[in-house]
Formats: C-alpha cells, sequence, structure tokens
C-alpha cells in the first residue's frame, strides 16, 4: 500500500500534471501544493498519510505483536519512499510516517505537531518543520514510554527522512531552500 504514489497519480489524473517534472521535482503534498494546487495538495498529504495508517491499523485489529507492528508500519513507510512502480523514487515519508505513528504513539504525535509546526513558523520552510520533527519523534517516543519496538522505528523512520531531505539539507546549509511559498 505504501508503494502507491498518490503524489503522482492524484494531479495526473485531475490536473494533468507530473509533479516530477515540475518544482523540487517530488510527489510529496508539499511539492503537489507549490505545483497543483491547495486542494490536490491537501488530498495528496491525506492520502500519503492513509498509505501509514491503514496498513498499522490493520496490523493493530489482527492484534499483531509490537514487533510485527513495527515491521508493517516499517513496509508500508519503505513503500512511499521507495516505490516499486516508479522505479524507487518515491516521497520523503513525513505524512506517511504521521499516518504510521498516529495509532501507535498518539501523544508523541500531539506533542510533535508543535515542533513541526514551530519549525515552519520559525523557518517559514516545510523542510525545517519536517526535519525538527522526524528528530524529535525517537526522543519523544522514549520519554514517554512508549515500547522498544516503537523506538527502534522512529529511529530508522527519522534516518530515512533525512536521507531523502538531503537535497534539502544541502539547501539549507547555503541558505537556498524553498519557502513555504517560494524562494526569499
Amino acid at each position: 500500500m505504501g508503494s502507491i504514489p498518490t503524489g503522482l497519480l492524484l494531479p495526473r489524473a485531475i490536473a494533468g500534471i507530473d509533479p516530477r517534472h515540475r518544482g523540487s521535482h517530488n510527489i510529496g503534498a508539499t511539492n503537489v501544493l507549490r505545483t497543483a494546487g491547495k486542494a490536490l495538495g491537501a488530498i495528496t498529504l491525506a492520502g500519503d498519510v492513509l498509505k501509514g495508517l491503514i496498513p498499522v491499523l490493520l496490523a493493530l485489529q489482527l492484534g499483531s505483536g509490537e514487533r510485527w507492528i513495527g515491521a508493517v508500519a516499517l513496509a508500508a513507510f519503505s513503500g512511499h519512499l521507495f516505490p516499486v512502480y516508479l522505479k524507487f523514487r518515491g516521497g520523503k515519508g513525513v505524512a506517511t510516517a504521521l499516518g504510521l505513528y498516529l495509532p501507535l504513539v498518539p501523544l508523541a504525535i500531539f506533542l510533535n505537531l508543535f515542533i513541526f509546526a514551530g519549525g515552519i513558523i520559525i523557518s517559514k520552510m516545510v523542510s525545517v518543520g519536517s526535519l525538527s520533527s522526524a528528530a524529535a519523534m525517537p526522543l519523544l517516543i522514549w520519554l514517554l514510554g512508549y515500547p522498544k519496538s516503537y523506538l527502534i522505528l522512529s529511529l530508522i523512520v527519522a534516518g530515512l527522512i533525512f536521507y531523502r531531505h538531503k537535497e534539502n539539507i544541502k539547501r539549507l546549509l547555503r541558505g537556498e531552500e524553498n519557502r513555504i511559498w517560494g524562494r526569499s
């Protein structure tokens, strides 16, 4: 399910736009927002969240153990980052991570939303909010006493989010990262 490229399928079908050829060339909600509009950006965001949420909810309903649930979550997340349908070139994973964490660590998500929003408000850059929240999630999971398997999951997810944001990090270091509505 994680490999379903919502950020490609929706803009193509509704607006005739391939976000891989515009903006940041990414199929994530932020680039879809910038290249295809608010509505498609919001729908892409919802689709990417659901790609993480639905598999985890199914695993929880099946009464799977925490390790199995963590493995299901990691599989959905990895599918989004490296979709088989797009030659393993997918999104950056922040929305899908939100979806998989929602049922697993809700208090950590609630607290992390303030970190995410604070990063964006202070910097005017989605990437800063994304990277800040990715870095904070393992710490929040640990401090709140969630299971060790979820902590391990969060460390892997954070590492992969940072890896997928490597170009953003380079632009941040050069002072050239895109602000919410373009450069400045």
